[in-house]
This record gives C-alpha cells, sequence and structure tokens, in this order.
C-alpha cells in the first residue's frame, strides 16, 4: 500500500499542504518515496506542562510541530527519523491517560492520546513504519536513547540529595542522562553525550560518577513504562525535551 501511494498526486499533494502549514521556517518533506501515513493532535508532556501539539507519521519521520491555527499554521517544527525510534506504552495514571513513550538516541517524551484506540493506531503504525525500514536497510532496533525528563511538578525538592527545596531563586535543572530534577550544586558537572550534543551537557553528580568509571548502562535502564517514578528512587528512564520553555537547563 505504501509503494503504491509513494508516486500518487494525492499523496504529493497532502505532504505539500503540511509543508505550507509551516511555512518558510519548516524543512521542505517532499522526497521521492515519502508517504504521509496519518496526523493528529497529541498531548506531549513538556518540562512545565502537557500541551498539544500537532503531529504528522510519514513512512520514515515522524514530525511535529507546534498548533498556531489548526490545520493552517504551525511552527517549530521537529524531524524525528523513524528508524532510530522505539516506543514502550505508558500505564494510565490520573488525568494521564493513553500515552506511551517517543525515544530516540537524541531525544525522549511521553504523548498521550484521546482515546484508547486512537493510542492503539498510533502505536501500531508507527512500529509498522519502523519495521518496514529497518527491515529495508537491514539495520537493528535502536538500544540507546535519551532519558525523557520528569516534569518540573514531579519535584518539589531535588530528586538527587533529597535535601534541596526549589524556589524562585533555587532553580530546577534536568540531568541529560537520567532526567531526574536536580539543584544546581547537585549537577555542576559536564559530561559529553555525543548522541545529544557535540558539546558537553549537565548531568547530575550521580550519573557523572557512573560515566567516569564506565558503568554507563547503570545509569539509564533500557526500558520504562511510566514517564515518573518515585523521586527516592536511584534509577529513571525518563526525560523530556520542551519545545518553548528553555530547556536549556
Amino acid at each position: 500500500m505504501v509503494d503504491r501511494l509513494a508516486n500518487s498526486e494525492a499523496n504529493t499533494r497532502r505532504i505539500s499542504i503540511v509543508e505550507n502549514c509551516f511555512g518558510a521556517a519548516g524543512q521542505p518533506l517532499t522526497i521521492p518515496g515519502r508517504v504521509l501515513i496519518g496526523e493528529g493532535v497529541l498531548t506531549k508532556l513538556c518540562r512545565k506542562k502537557p500541551k498539544a501539539r500537532q503531529f504528522f507519521l510519514f513512512n520514515d519521520i515522524l514530525v511535529y510541530g507546534n498548533i498556531v491555527i489548526q490545520k493552517k499554521k504551525y511552527n517549530k517544527q521537529h524531524i524525528i527519523p523513524l528508524e532510530n525510534v522505539t516506543i514502550d506504552s505508558i500505564q494510565d495514571e490520573g488525568d494521564l491517560r493513553n500515552g506511551w513513550l517517543i525515544k530516540t538516541p537524541t531525544k525522549s517524551f511521553a504523548v498521550y492520546a484521546a482515546t484508547a484506540t486512537e493510542k492503539s493506531e498510533w502505536m501500531s503504525h508507527i512500529n509498522k513504519c519502523v519495521s518496514d525500514l529497518l527491515s529495508k536497510s537491514g539495520k537493528t532496533p535502536s538500544n540507546e536513547h535519551a532519558a525523557v525528563w520528569i516534569p518540573d511538578s514531579e519535584a518539589t525538592v531535588c530528586m538527587r540529595c533529597q535535601k534541596a527545596k526549589f524556589t524562585p531563586v533555587n532553580r530546577r535543572h534536568h540531568c541529560r542522562k537520567c532526567g531526574f530534577v536536580v539543584c544546581g550544586p547537585c549537577s555542576e558537572k559536564r559530561f559529553l553525550l555525543p548522541s545529544q550534543s557535540s558539546k558537553p551537557v549537565r548531568i547530575c553528580d550521580f550519573c557523572y560518577d557512573l560515566l567516569s568509571t564506565g558503568e554507563m548502562t547503570t545509569c539509564q535502564p533500557a526500558r520504562s513504562d511510566s514517564y515518573s517514578q518515585s523521586p527516592k528512587s536511584p534509577l529513571n528512564d525518563v526525560s523530556d525535551d520542551d519545545d518553548d520553555d528553555d530547556s536549556s537547563d
């Protein structure tokens, strides 16, 4: 089906519409063989709060952006190559339901659909696209992914020292390796994580010690079914990079 649609006029027109919605600030999306599989609004768990984002699933990439005018204008375009993506279901928790993690080596985050059926369809289509890409390329699934940042609201005190309380002066920071919300003194060190940045990034003292001794796998578990865990747990797989909030810390 995808191969038949690749060169169809309807597919070309649909992709062109998406390009126009992002305007000149967006990247060109029309390339030979690319097919727009589906689109929809998902709630992305950002650093400060959940926010609606428009997502477009192609057979080789996942694109999303901020909604300016629904179905007419989007900005802050993000493009994620699907061959690097793995997804994990998230258990329902309070108002956050029908969610899953989208994980890549450079960025990982949680999204939520409006219904369980919508969630199932999104996950099924994403997995199918990833499977088809890996089958064609002969590559193996990625086993490395960035941590999903724990939302600011989940921590009133530093998740490492368990002492420093967050205030307008004592700001929250995020460890780029484990995704914990930590205080400044617990995250003064920097470490080069090539998959995330060409420059050394902020990490907590706990992860720095593990990375420095080569115990990298201990710092970040391989899988997670929830975006948050108890702050007292020394290990966590969750992180999120916010689109429009300041994510430099």
